[in-house]
């Protein structure tokens, strides 16, 4: 396998996981099976940080953690990490409000015909945690099956 390949396969893997880990603890926590949940986003854990340091983890073990590679793919978890618990956490909350007034409105009025707005955007700090460590043991696990 080639560098490429193995970091592509473990960042891909490592979000993979993450979605059939929320299938999984929903329907243990909700006791609801919705399989609509692997290509959802938020929720517990983070699939977009899994993503990230599975492809940090895995560039990491292939090259070390002091090439310029990791460094690269390191502030690129950083940034996607911190926009998942702020901006699209925020974003998410948002969503929430303007749908509840969207209810309160009469249906004459043009914005109460609107579909509602996902609201389930972003992350709490412990889904990104969760889904980070899950990336950083899933890159590492591939990149050493893959011979790095």
């Amino acid at each position: 396998m080639t560098g490429r390949e193995v970091a592509l396969g473990a960042a891909l893997a490592a979000c993979f996981a993450a979605q059939v880990a929320k299938v999984g603890l929903e329907y243990y926590l909700e006791k609801r099976w919705d399989p609509a949940r692997l290509f959802g986003t938020g929720g517990m854990p983070s699939s977009h940080s899994a993503f990230v340091t599975g492809l940090a983890s895995s560039l990491g073990t292939k090259h070390g953690l002091g090439s310029d590679i990791f460094a690269v793919a390191f502030v690129l978890a950083c940034v996607v990490m911190y926009d998942a618990t702020g901006i699209r956490q925020h974003a998410g909350k948002h969503a929430s409000v303007l749908n509840m007034i969207i209810t309160e409105l009469p249906p004459e009025h043009p914005a109460g015909r609107q579909p509602e707005l996902k609201d389930a955007l972003g992350h709490t700090p412990v889904q990104v945690f969760a889904g980070a460590l899950l990336g950083i043991f899933v890159g590492f696990v591939v990149a050493k099956i893959a011979g790095a």
